[in-house]
Parts: C-alpha cells; structure tokens; sequence
C-alpha cells in the first residue's frame, strides 16, 4: 500500500494538496492518505470531509510523515518534513525551483524525489496535471474582480434617464492563460477590453474574447513564440517599439492587469513611471508578476501603493485568495499526476522514470539535482 502524507501549508498559504474529492480517489487507487488535522481547513476542506472520503487524520506534521511513501504539497515543504520522509519517498509540490536554489540544492540532499509540478511538460496527456493553467485561471479571474471592486465606479456602459454611465477601459498586458481568463472576465462585466501579448498566437485568441488586440505586429513579433509556447525574450529594439505604442494606448485605460512572466527569469518590465503617471487618477494597474519582481517599475510586491491618484496592487497569492476553488483544481492536477506513478494492481508506486512527464517535472533523484534547467543551481 502506498502511503501519501498531506501537512498544513504556511500561515501565508491559505491552499491545500488533497480536497476530500481526490482523497476519496486516492483511496481509490489503494493509498492510505494521512492529513495532518486542520490541513484543509482554510480551504473549508474539514477534517470530518476529509476523514469521511476515507482520509487517516493525524495529530501532527510528524505523524503524516512518518513511513510515507509520498508527500504532497502546495508550497516547498521544509528541509526537515524531507528528512523525515524514508529514503526514496517522492515529495511532489509547486518547490519554486527557480527561487532560493541554496535552499532548493539543501532539499535535494534529503534522498527524496523532488517533483516540481511547475515544470510539468506542455503536451495533450499532461493537460489534466497543468498547475499553472489551473491557478493563473483563477488568478485573472480575480484579478478583474479586485479591480473591479478597487475601481469604485461601474464596469459597464449603462444607459439611464439622468444620463449614460460609460463603459470601464480594461487592458490586460500577456494573454496566456491568467490573461485570457481576465479578459473573459473583463467582457462578462461589460468592460471596453484591449490586449497585447508578444505571441502571435495570442490575436487570434484575444479576438475570440471580443478585445482588440494591440502590439507591433512586425518580422520579430511573428517569431515570438518557443515550441513549448512561451513568449521568447525580445530585441532592445521591439521592446522600444512595444513600449512606444502601449505608453499611447494606457493613458486612456482605467484598469491595466499585466500578466507577462518568463520562467527562470525576472518580470519583464512593461509599465514605466511616466505610462503610470500619464494614467488618470483612480486608475487601476494590478500586476500579477509581483512574485517575480513585477511588471510595473513602481510595484512593490505584496503590497497596494498609490502613485499620482493611481493605485498599483501586487498581489503574491491571488489564486490563494479563492483556495476553495484553486484547492480543488491544484488536487485534481496531482491526482492526475499521482495516478501515473501507482500500479493499480498491485496498488504500489511503480515509476517510470523515462517517462516524459516524470522526465519533465523531476528536479532532485538520490541526493542531487538532476533538472537540465537546474543544472549548476
């Protein structure tokens, strides 16, 4: 029988890995799931949910550690939840593998198996496992509805006796997933919504959406996508050009949610201290790259400051502000991933590690990195 340990999350991570849904699953599968008490409870997952779907509830850390086969995770666990976990146990979370990499390469010394559920590969079978997708949804979606409630006027044009109300300007910067999400959200609220994002890709989207796509549509914007479909760092000289027209085009906005992060490196600074200081007062910017740094020059992550009558809020962990709905989606994701790794048979871990997806999303095996974007980490 494979054992699957859940621990409570830091006082800054309202999520949790397990949600009485997959729990039920697991116990499906033939795992014993330990859940430390209180683990789901900022997700409104009770111990009793949890205990009902057939999850062990167990006093402390410690004891959901113990004899563990896996141990699943939101955030990085510790490097003592690791040590505590017997040799070869597998630990699968979202470990930031780019962050504190002193800490990360401590981690690895553990003699577990790091899985790093942000890498996971872009590929049809691993849809269903995509953590990214399913909390950056999440994350636009609440980004417009914060603006919203920030903005303190009406979204939507109305048209009344006394006079018409005019319809909110909303531009979202980066149309991946959090970006699309905003801007469908955006459209539901009967804002007047306007895009950019460097992938060529993303105007044919954004235009399903019924925004209006705005970007220097040159030779280098048309190569501006990685196989793996990311944005690709761009030239000095597109940037200037980029920066030209979106410093036109955001004087005019009420509320700019920028989105645009590249993994493994710093934000990509979109907004400068004149575009914020050119935007009417009550304006709104919500820059949801603030983890890494921000998109906007004047963002301070974490935190809302105010700058010339416009207000700038850096949110770290918007799709944590709706850890009910992101706990169930993230849960779904590591199920998927689980059930990949446990024989259903012999209800044992059976892993197969040339498997592209285990290739992909594995960081740290037998007390080293072994990630080829990791390595010298």
């Amino acid at each position: 029988m494979v054992t699957i340990a859940v621990t409570a999350e830091p006082a800054d991570e309202p999520r949790v890995a397990v949600s009485p849904e997959t729990v039920k699953k697991l116990v499906g599968l033939g795992a014993h799931v330990k859940v430390e008490a209180g683990a789901g409870a900022r997700s409104r997952f009770s111990d009793d949910a949890l205990r009902a779907q057939g999850a062990e509830i167990v006093a402390t850390a410690a004891d959901a550690l113990r004899d563990a086969d896996i141990l699943l995770k939101v955030r990085r666990p510790s490097a003592a939840d690791v040590a505590a976990l017997k040799p070869g146990a597998l630990v699968v979370a979202m470990l930031d593998p780019y962050g504190d990499s002193a800490a990360l390469q401590a981690l690895a010394g553990g003699n577990a198996a790091l899985f790093s559920m942000e890498f996971m590969p872009r590929i049809t079978r691993a849809q269903s496992m995509d953590v990214l997708s399913s909390q950056a949804n999440l994350a636009g979606y609440k980004a417009v509805v914060d603006a919203a409630a920030m903005f303190q006027q009406a979204m939507p044009m109305m048209m009344t006796a006394a006079g018409t109300v005019p319809a909110a300007k909303v531009f979202v910067m980066g149309a991946g997933v959090a970006g699309l999400q905003a801007i469908a959200t955006a459209r539901r609220l009967g804002a007047q919504v306007s895009a950019t994002d460097v992938r060529p890709a993303a105007k044919e989207q954004v235009a399903s959406l019924g925004a209006k796509f705005i970007a220097v549509e040159d030779e280098e914007f048309k190569q501006a996508q990685t196989a793996a479909g990311y944005a690709k760092p761009m030239s000095a000289e597109y940037q200037a050009k980029q920066a030209e027209l979106v410093a036109s085009h955001i004087k005019n906005q009420d509320i700019v949610i920028t989105t645009a992060l590249i993994p493994g490196r710093p934000a990509p600074r979109l907004i400068t201290r004149a575009m914020v200081e050119s935007m009417k007062p009550g304006s709104i910017i919500v820059d949801l790259a603030a983890e890494r740094g921000g998109n906007c020059e004047l963002t301070q992550p974490g935190k809302t400051v105010e700058h010339n009558g416009v207000r700038i809020y850096a949110p770290l962990n918007l799709a944590g502000d709706i850890a009910v709905n992101a706990s169930s989606l993230y849960a779904k994701n590591l199920y998927a991933f689980l059930e990949t790794l446990i024989d259903k048979k012999e209800k044992k871990l059976a892993v197969n590690w040339d498997d592209e997806i285990v290739k992909g999303t594995l960081v740290a095996r037998d007390g080293k990195i072994v990630h080829p974007s990791l390595q010298g980490a």
